[in-house]
């Protein structure tokens, strides 16, 4: 059986159709596509409202704070969120708290985000006057150009949605899709506006693994010191041996007068030395060592040194200060245990 339905949802008319025994897998393929095509809908109607409030976002000497009610304050949590982690200085009040108090975190060189499908939120009108005698300037983000909110904001941007996902047409889907995306875009829009790059990204995450991977420096993570394996070039290989067992890297950097590296000697290239059946005892570290080895200078990001070794297939990695000397040497489990990788 077909059931077909109208309903009336915050300002606009939404026509769904529901079979009745549709398979889960049918309704969610429907969700999706219904969001997907509202979405590039959305997307070819962008026009210059968009980019004046880009453009008004730039220009906000404050803060930008974020305002809705019921989903669209969901919604509007999360937008805040983002334009706080791309270099805008974001946060969301409740209209309903606000008009009891919360309103003094607003300031004449602030601007309000507001968002509400139907433009018609009492909660949200209710403060408007009060905003707009401050001084701050007020962005509105409605399915409903024709509401009252769309009408006394400074700029509009449209998320009209012809369709909600919901079989019922009663739940925000669709729509509040549209105004999450149309926050990421702004967001993102002015993150790319600002010339905000990764690693203002990364300080303001530095818990997490992209702030790691970006504010990490080889110094931070280096074997320094006594720590740092080496030997002369007329040592014994016997004598490079032990200084790699003392140290514990897997390797030993081989250097000159000057303590800069010449060489390196690996875990592997005594396998190898093995095989070939060199005598530990009668041979120097000059005849066995890799000579020009791969270096870093200690204020690298440490990710750099990921990428050095996974492209050279090595361990290990000596770090030389501007002048080449010898200055510390890393390996794969420092890098780990630092959680670059």
């Amino acid at each position: 059986m077909e059931i077909s339905q109208s309903h009336q949802y915050e300002g606009s008319v939404i026509n769904s159709n529901s079979k009745a025994g549709q398979s889960p897998l049918g309704l969610a393929r429907e969700v999706l596509l219904i969001e997907s095509r509202e979405l590039e809908s959305i997307a070819n109607r962008l026009d210059q409202r968009f980019t004046d409030a880009v453009d008004l976002i730039l220009q906000c000497q404050g803060r930008v704070v974020v305002s809705g009610m019921g989903k669209s304050g969901h919604i509007g949590r999360k937008i805040a969120s983002t334009l706080a982690s791309t270099g805008t200085p974001a946060f969301f009040v409740h209209p309903g708290e606000a008009s009891h108090g919360d309103l003094g975190m607003i300031t004449a060189d602030d601007l309000l985000i507001a968002l509400s499908n139907s433009g018609e939120s009492d909660e949200l009108l209710s403060i408007l006057p009060v905003i707009k005698r401050l001084g701050a300037k007020i962005i509105s983000i409605t399915g409903n150009p024709g509401s009252t909110l769309a009408r006394e904001s400074d700029i509009h941007v449209d998320a009209h949605v012809s369709q909600e996902a919901c079989p019922l047409g009663l739940a925000p889907t669709a729509s509040t899709t549209a105004m999450l995306a149309l926050g990421d875009a702004l967001a993102l829009t002015v993150l790319d506006q600002r010339g905000f790059s990764a690693e203002d990204f990364a300080r303001s995450h530095p818990g997490g693994s992209l702030g790691r991977r970006l504010l990490i420096h080889v110094s931070d993570i280096m074997r320094k010191g006594a720590a740092i394996p080496n030997v002369k070039l007329d040592a014994a290989l016997t004598d490079g041996l032990l200084e790699m067992t003392r140290k514990g890297l897997g390797m030993t950097a081989i250097v000159d007068a000057n303590n800069k590296p010449v060489g390196i000697f690996t875990d592997g290239d005594l396998r190898r030395a093995f095989e070939n059946g060199i005598s530990v005892s009668d041979t120097r570290m000059r005849e066995v060592m890799h000579a020009n080895p791969c270096t870093i200078t200690p204020e690298r990001p440490a990710v750099e040194a990921v990428e050095v070794m996974e492209n050279r297939k090595i361990n290990g990695l000596l770090v030389v200060d501007q002048q080449g000397t010898l200055v510390g040497a890393l390996n794969m489990l420092d890098l780990l245990t630092a959680k670059v990788i």
